[in-house]
């Protein structure tokens, strides 16, 4: 697998916009910021899954912040992350699927790896940081493409691979993550003379579930437990939603099939062969002469239904798509076993980095900083999150409530504190209606239509 490097015209423009950055005190940390796909709670710090083997994750929440309610700006992987790197929510893009490209209709944003690039820091990313069909050669003066992973002779289950999973007989090195991961590990060992932002980014857990046979190993399909589910879950979602779950396409394929715990031991196996690598590189960082100044982001770009609500994948508004794993260490600010019950987005990350790397304000960007709540994991939090999922369908997420209002005018609403599983859509009782409205002033207020769309990148 080769190195690009990438030498873009438009940074010396980008400087110059920033000329005050090295006015300000110089950057002290450095940031390693680690993506990893279709990954949802079902992670030891967030409890998703009971008996979830996360060793190295549960090490790096020690060490930092956990974020309990973080969320997505969008369910999907191009949205989310085109999103997150330029701060520019999908609804004030038009980016809400992925077969968008973003970079058309966002020409001139400035990605966070090129704020970092214009403000003195030496910049590289390695693995799925954008969306893969979509990647920004501008932001990256050096990149790392992902590797191709081993797969079957054929396709186990349904002889296609986007929705599959089987053990393959091949080792940890012979996987795309494996190498990603071993170019964090060389960075480490180097010396670097200016601060850096190092972006890794790993494809496990997403489909297809193909990794080594010894992480099936660890959950035998008797231990499988299925999510909890309840009977016709969708009798009082409305027809939006409902259209949203496609609950005669996967979720049949499924349970007609009896793959469910054979699924759901794929996405269990997955996510600990993630979880491993993600290990190699924290100890490589533990090793390395920069551990005590570098700021780490961990978090999933989306969270994944394994049959709730009859759907699977992400692509949707509920819980379980929109929540993410998000963990936060800054040395010097944040406290070890810190837990934060406030809503977050994934929005909040480019200012959160820029803040703690002494950066200049971008005030053009729509996540909040929440360096108060590394500070202070229970400071008062006045930010709902929200989630968007095309045009006019979003979720406002408080610490208390879901409120989804479909592009039609319906609605869900549920209340987490009673209906933690989201069994029960009240959205109708009018006991609510003064939630609905206080829920409802977050809600975006501007809602661009459609990015144009390619064949490329559904997945």
């Amino acid at each position: 697998m080769k190195i690009k490097y990438t030498f873009f015209t438009g940074l010396a423009l980008v400087s110059a916009l920033f000329d005050n950055a090295f006015a300000q005190t110089k950057p002290k940390y450095n940031v390693l910021f680690v993506a990893v796909d279709d990954m949802n709670d079902w992670v030891g710090p967030f409890g998703g899954y009971e008996g979830i083997k996360t060793p190295n994750i549960d090490k790096l929440a020690r060490k930092g912040v956990v974020f309990k309610r973080a969320y997505c700006a969008a369910p999907a992987c191009n949205p989310s992350r085109a999103s997150l790197l330029t701060g520019v929510r999908p609804s004030t893009s038009g980016v809400y699927h992925n077969n968008q490209p973003w970079r058309p209709v966002l020409k001139d944003a400035v990605t966070l790896p090129q704020y970092f690039t214009a403000n003195g820091y030496d910049v590289k990313g390695a693995g799925k940081i954008f969306h893969n069909a979509f990647n920004d050669d501008a932001s990256w003066p050096v990149y790392f493409d992902v590797p191709k992973s081993p797969e079957p002779p054929k396709a186990p289950v349904n002889g296609f691979a986007h929705f599959d999973w089987s053990p393959v007989d091949v080792k940890d090195e012979d996987m795309g993550d494996f190498k990603v991961v071993n170019q964090g590990i060389e960075y480490f060992n180097q010396k670097h003379d200016k601060p850096f932002f190092l972006a890794i980014g790993l494809t496990r857990p997403h489909l297809p579930w193909y990794v080594p046979q010894k992480y099936y190993d660890l959950y035998p399909l008797s231990s499988i437990k299925l999510p909890k589910v309840v009977a016709n879950d969708l009798s009082d979602v409305p027809d939006a939603g409902v259209k949203i779950a496609k609950p005669k396409g996967d979720h049949k394929f499924i349970v007609d099939n009896k793959q469910w715990e054979k699924a759901v031991q794929g996405y269990l196996a997955s996510i600990t062969f993630a979880d491993v690598q993600i290990g190699r590189l924290l100890d490589a960082l533990e090793n390395s002469e920069y551990a005590k100044n570098t700021i780490i982001v961990f978090f999933g770009d989306h969270g994944w239904h394994l049959g709730e609500k009859e759907h699977w994948r992400k692509f949707a508004l509920w819980e379980e798509a929109s929540r993410v794993p998000f963990l936060v260490y800054a040395p010097g600010l944040s406290k070890e076993n810190s837990v934060s019950e406030r809503t977050v987005n994934l929005l909040d990350i480019y200012p959160t980095l820029a803040e703690l790397c002494n950066l200049p304000a971008k005030k053009e960007l729509e996540g909040n900083s929440i360096v108060p709540l590394l500070k202070n994991p229970s400071a008062t939090w006045e930010h709902p999150s929200v989630t968007t999922h095309g045009f006019g369908n979003h979720a406002v997420r408080s610490e208390k409530w879901r409120y989804i209002r479909y592009n039609d005018g319906s609605e869900e609403l549920y209340d987490h504190e009673n209906d933690p599983q989201e069994f029960k859509n009240v959205a109708k009782d009018e006991k609510y209606l003064s939630e609905k409205i206080k829920l409802a002033k977050s809600l975006p207020a501007i809602n661009t239509k459609d990015a144009p769309t390619v064949k490329e990148g559904k997945e």
